[in-house]
């Protein structure tokens, strides 16, 4: 028999604190051939990504250790490896695609730079040579423009578009392993059939074995080999993904397969008191070149667009990555620059300074895309969920803040028992959950959902969306929610408007589009989405 290229044998990891210990993972074991694809699925908080934490030795020692098992990378041990042969082993041999682009890039570095200091780092390229090296990725990768964008920094692009810029700092060196984990969170549905199918493409190329970490089973059934299933840091479930799929042995994997968010969006007044509209709201950033950086035309990422939300209705959001989405809550809400009116029940507020605009905060939340760059690392979950309390001055005692806060995190999911954790405690779908508390204990009237959904399993996409419904109902809350699963969207929006390049393609109620959609584009997505399973990553990558 020849040797795995990846073998994990009976993997334990444990994190420390406060006298306790906690076991994350427990005895796992697996292996991985050359060219080949394992999936590790399971619930946030199972263990799969510190599974694969472990492989590339990044966990915080000493506040987590190893208490057993060994990793195998060619033969080698990597297990307790010194760090001057990690750090050769790590973006060359391999890579890992983390689950949140935001914190993994650096903030104070443009694309070609990062892109370009894997490169001159491991294979000694000119700046010349890296530079051409880096367009290729960029646009293997699916981002457009790839020339405008090697200035850019993480800030300017979309969460889709960072996720694609990791991507291709992954496999800028042809690794012999891609450990992908939740790669596709971030991308449209669209997107995520190229980019699966660019990987297939170097897979077969560089004969490159993957560990694809994810929620999506839809993507696993097309793309792994074998999946492993894991829960509460043990796998529950292993061998090749169609007997997986077709003959689950475990209940809980039969639970996952099945789960999926299911119902339809709460029936609003259409009488009821429109909360929030623009008309013709433009944001448009200024693209600068040469020495003295003037500005030489725009990206015109919200040109034109008109919504209204009324009380109790969902207005879903939808389209590719870079399309706008993202951009047009934030400067409904007031936290970037826009031109053109905005009106909160039927003030207007477009041109009101922060001292002004402070009070309406509290009714006018955000849950953004990226949990853990949102969430302080330096504040417990306690804190984090209490601060809106604090800012806007309830009269409430600490005792009574932190009844509120135990209320809050129970309604998302989040035992109240560890709210004296911080962050990077928690899974990503967890931090999630810490955002949508953080937003919902105000009792706002109006929240931009963005993408809350993207970092959670399938079961609790389901348990979220149901919460988001019954927070609705109860409070007749307004939702703005930006999403590219559009099966989430069917499920919880009123209306829907399909956005292109900063504008509206395609804006009506969401029986019409999702029904009878008119436009090309809005016809592709929807072919995306509801087709995924469907798709054929092999002939796409042809």
């Amino acid at each position: 028999m020849t040797t795995p290229l990846l073998d994990v044998r009976d993997l334990s990891a444990a994190f420390h604190q406060d006298g306790e210990t906690t076991l994350a993972v427990d005895r796992v074991s697996f292996a991985l051939d050359k060219g080949e694809t394992l999936a590790l699925v399971g619930e946030s908080g199972s263990g799969k990504s510190v599974t694969a934490l472990s492989i590339v030795q990044l966990l915080n020692y000493p506040a987590a250790s190893h208490p057993s098992g060994r990793i195998l990378f060619k033969g080698r041990d990597l297990m307790g490896a010194p760090e001057p042969v990690m750090r050769k082993v790590r973006g060359a041999d391999i890579t890992m695609v983390f689950q949140e682009p935001m914190t993994s890039l650096n903030p104070l570095h443009s694309v070609e730079r990062q892109i370009g200091e894997i490169l001159s780092v491991h294979q000694g390229m000119s700046r010349q040579a890296a530079r051409v090296r880096t367009l290729d990725l960029l646009r293997q990768v699916g981002i457009r423009d790839a020339d405008k964008r090697l200035d850019a920094f993480p800030h300017q692009l979309s969460g889709g578009q960072r996720q694609r810029v990791m991507i291709a700092m992954a496999l800028a060196n042809d690794p012999d392993l891609l450990i992908a984990d939740e790669p596709t969170t971030a991308l449209d549905v669209t997107v995520q059939a190229q980019i699966l199918a660019l990987l297939k493409d170097i897979q077969r190329r560089t004969g490159m074995a993957m560990l694809f970490i994810t929620h999506d089973l839809g993507i696993v059934r097309k793309l792994a080999d074998r999946v492993c299933v894991m829960l509460k840091g043990r796998i529950v479930d292993a061998g090749p993904t169609h007997e997986v799929f077709a003959n689950p042995t475990s209940d809980y994997t039969r639970r996952l397969l099945a789960a999926e968010p299911k119902g339809r969006p709460t029936p609003f007044d259409p009488d009821a008191r429109t909360i929030v509209t623009t008309e013709g709201l433009e944001v448009w950033f200024p693209i600068k070149a040469g020495l003295m950086r003037r500005t030489v035309g725009y990206v015109k990422a919200v040109d034109g667009i008109s919504v209204a939300v009324k009380e109790g209705q969902t207005l879903g959001v939808v389209g590719e990555s870079g399309s706008g989405k993202t951009t047009l809550g934030l400067a409904i809400l007031r936290l970037i620059s826009s031109k053109g009116p905005i009106a909160y029940l039927g003030r207007p507020i477009q041109g009101l300074g922060r001292a002004a605009m402070n009070p309406l905060r509290k009714d006018m939340q955000i849950v953004f895309q990226d949990p853990y760059g949102a969430l302080s690392p330096r504040l417990s979950i306690a804190q984090i969920v209490e601060e809106g309390l604090l800012v806007q001055g309830k009269a409430m005692s600490a005792a009574r803040r932190r009844e509120a806060v135990a209320a809050t995190l129970v309604g998302v999911g989040i035992d109240p028992a560890v709210m004296d954790r911080y962050p990077h405690e928690f899974s990503g779908g967890q931090r999630q959950r810490i955002a949508i508390a953080r937003a919902m204990v105000l009792e706002p009237r109006f929240v931009v959902l963005d993408e809350p959904t993207s970092a959670l399993d399938m079961s609790v996409q389901a348990q979220i969306v149901d919460l988001l419904r019954e927070l609705q109902q109860r409070h007749k809350l307004a939702y703005l929610f930006i999403s590219h699963d559009l099966k989430v969207v069917r499920a919880l929006a009123n209306e829907v408007m399909v956005m292109q390049a900063g504008k509206v393609v395609e804006h009506g109620p969401a029986t019409e589009i999702f029904d009878h959609p008119r436009e090309d584009y809005t016809k592709a997505l929807l072919a995306a989405a509801f087709s995924i399973e469907a798709v054929d990553v092999d002939a796409v990558s042809q």
